[in-house]
């Protein structure tokens, strides 16, 4: 009686993370998709609680705190511009999980606790595992500035790196025939070593990709240990996650024109001298100010407004719907364009301006927007820069080349705000900066469109 009820939860928490994932497809529905996913998140919770198979609570009860503040605390604090370090964060607890699950297992099966048909599970959840704890370290340190954003190499690193995942893969083998505990030990040892490898390379600009794979392998590295452990829950969540995650990547890497192989196989960052190239020569740039901006977009007959990482930063999006009221009160016509990878994550952007209550028919996906800069009187970058350089379709050798951009350059004037002409995430300077038709904007973000919404009134 109690089996069939635990897997009747399961099954349900199993719909509400289906359900969940749907809602979180739409800016729309994605409060309630996070709602139905934290619902079966507690219920499965509370099922394993109150499991037969479970002896002690202590561990468990203690677990629960430590988890409940860390993540409490995170939600509080955390601000949207840290969302992919955090993300990058939690994809790596994931995977340390399914290592020290896999591991108190194989401890278990040398006494006796486990079949010798769980091995060859217990050995993929770990190896899968150790691969995204590391990888999220990298990545994690990569977008919190903690190391270099520039990709990383060595000479032979692609040859380092396919001499250890054959090694992993016979003693996997291995492992599973004989169950020899000193095995497992050092196929975690060189699992966690090829995270680290397979990360590095790769350059900050594709740092999202690698967030969303990392995501994948922790969900494979659930379902793996799902299996050792006999665990419907964490078998379905898992094939959920995984395969859901390699979808979201394989999206990414069509906006940003990379393989998904070579994403899943590491260091497909660019050749880490290409981060040079861009602007050369003796080049000026067309400051302008707020009373410039305001001018020319009150008499302008659409503007559509690029959201970058810099809005994000300065928390402008509220400010920023305030300008498009003010604009389509002069009888303007403002939309908004969102470039896939916008802001370091998928839905950032969306995210921040749903904050600010714009409406959703406003804001547009890049392939539906970029046909129209060229009818647009303005072009109001907010922040961005790499999705905007057209390097991306002109220098084959920037780390950038070949990512699709918001076209913005063919817009009638640019406004770009920005506080220096640094260059963007990939480390690539942007010659739109110098173009005839941008003018520069050097301020924060919101203070600068706080200015232009004063100067309109």
């Amino acid at each position: 009686m109690m089996y069939n009820l635990t897997m009747a939860s399961y099954i349900v928490a199993s719909i509400l993370f289906i359900t969940s994932i749907r809602g979180l497809a739409s800016p729309e529905t994605a409060r309630k998709g996070n709602a139905l996913g934290a619902t079966g998140m507690l219920l499965a919770i509370v099922t394993t609680f109150i499991s037969p198979e479970v002896h002690s609570y202590m561990w468990i009860i203690l677990a629960i705190i430590i988890g409940g503040v860390i993540g409490t605390y995170s939600a509080l604090k955390v601000k949207m511009t840290g969302l992919p370090q955090m993300v990058a964060a939690f994809n790596g607890l994931g995977g340390l999980a399914s290592v020290m699950v896999a591991m108190a297992e194989i401890v278990a099966s040398e006494k006796g606790g486990v079949a010798e048909g769980a091995l060859l599970e217990s050995a993929l959840g770990m190896v899968i595992g150790a691969v995204a704890f590391s990888g999220s370290i990298v990545a994690f340190a990569k977008l919190q500035g903690l190391m270099s954003g520039q990709p990383i190499t060595f000479k032979f690193q692609q040859l380092l790196n396919l001499l250890l995942l054959v090694a992993i893969a016979i003693l996997i083998g291995e492992f599973a025939m004989t169950g020899c505990i000193y095995t497992f030990y050092i196929l975690a040892a060189l699992s966690i070593l090829v995270g680290f490898l397979l990360v590095i390379p790769i350059g900050g600009a594709d740092m999202p990709v690698v967030i969303s794979v990392l995501n994948a392998y922790s969900g494979f590295a659930g379902a793996g240990i799902g299996f050792t452990l006999h665990n419907s829950l964490l078998i379905i969540t898992g094939s959920i996650v995984g395969p859901s995650g390699l979808i979201l990547s394989y999206i990414m890497c069509k906006a940003m024109n990379r393989s998904l192989f070579n994403v899943i196989v590491g260091g497909f960052g660019g050749d880490s001298n290409a981060a040079a190239a861009g602007v050369t020569g003796d080049k000026n740039a067309k400051a302008g100010n707020a009373d410039d901006a305001a001018f020319i977009m009150k008499n302008a007959q659409k503007v559509i407004i690029v959201p970058g990482y810099g809005m994000a930063v300065s928390q402008a999006q509220h400010v920023l719907k305030e300008m498009g009221d003010v604009l389509k009160k002069e009888g303007v016509e403002v939309k908004y364009a969102i470039h896939p990878v916008a802001g370091r994550m998928p839905g950032h952007m969306n995210v921040l301006l749903a904050e600010a209550n714009v409406p959703y028919e406003d804001v547009f996906e890049m392939d539906e927007i970029n046909r129209e800069f060229a009818t647009a009187d303005v072009a109001y970058i907010i922040g961005a820069n790499d999705v905007t350089n057209p390097l991306a379709k002109t220098d084959s050798s920037s780390p950038i080349f070949g990512m699709p951009i918001l076209e913005v350059d063919k817009a009638k004037t640019v406004f770009f705000v920005k506080r220096s002409l640094s260059a963007g995430y990939a480390g690539v300077d942007n010659p739109l900066f110098y173009a005839d038709n941008t003018m520069m904007l050097f301020a924060d973000a919101k203070k600068m469109t706080e200015e232009i919404v004063k100067a309109m009134a």
